[in-house]
């Protein structure tokens, strides 16, 4: 019975977890490299169209509530919190063909924790990489939105990459 359960829980996609630990490592040492390393709205021209910006966003995307009068920071931390256990139940429940699903979901689920821990240490989330073209300016963001956009970007395709009916097919084959 110990190695039933040993290749159910290996043959399950919690193994990508992983990749969500190095989303969230990967994104506390840049936002922790930027806040010692940048003053805080000094732009750093890297290359045309980028600037290295130190900002804090105590609102969502684009600054979405920024201005409201601080219930955002716990609204926002409460709800990553239970987004990352709803991502964590739909990946130990996917199939074993459905790593590209995993892959998306552990990029989102890093992501939302390298923000949940911003927001609760410092009441504001670090965001840094400022692209802009002319005169528009692209709200600044970090490594955790980069990798929760992606995240999403590969759930979207995923919807046109295969019928709707397909994971069904695969699911009977099985």
């Amino acid at each position: 019975m110990g190695a039933a359960m040993s290749e159910q829980v290996t043959g399950t996609k919690l193994k990508w977890l992983w990749l969500a630990v190095l989303v969230i490592v990967l994104d506390l040492g840049s936002k922790s490299m930027a806040t010692a390393m940048l003053t805080y709205g000094n732009a750093v021209p890297v290359v045309p169209m980028f600037n290295l910006t130190l900002l804090h966003n105590t609102g969502a995307a684009f600054s979405f509530l920024a201005g409201a009068a601080g219930w955002q920071r716990w609204f926002f931390v409460a709800l990553a919190l239970i987004v990352s256990v709803v991502l964590v139940g739909w990946l130990r429940n996917l199939k074993r063909h459905e790593t590209w699903t995993a892959i998306a979901i552990v990029l989102i689920l890093g992501g939302a924790l390298g923000n949940v821990y911003d927001r609760v240490i410092h009441g504001y989330v670090v965001d840094f990489l400022h692209f802009y073209w002319q005169n528009w300016h692209f709200p600044a963001f970090n490594l955790a939105d980069t990798a929760i956009t992606v995240g999403a970007a590969m759930m979207i395709l995923d919807m046109f990459r295969k019928p709707a009916d397909s994971g069904a097919a695969a699911d009977r084959s099985e």
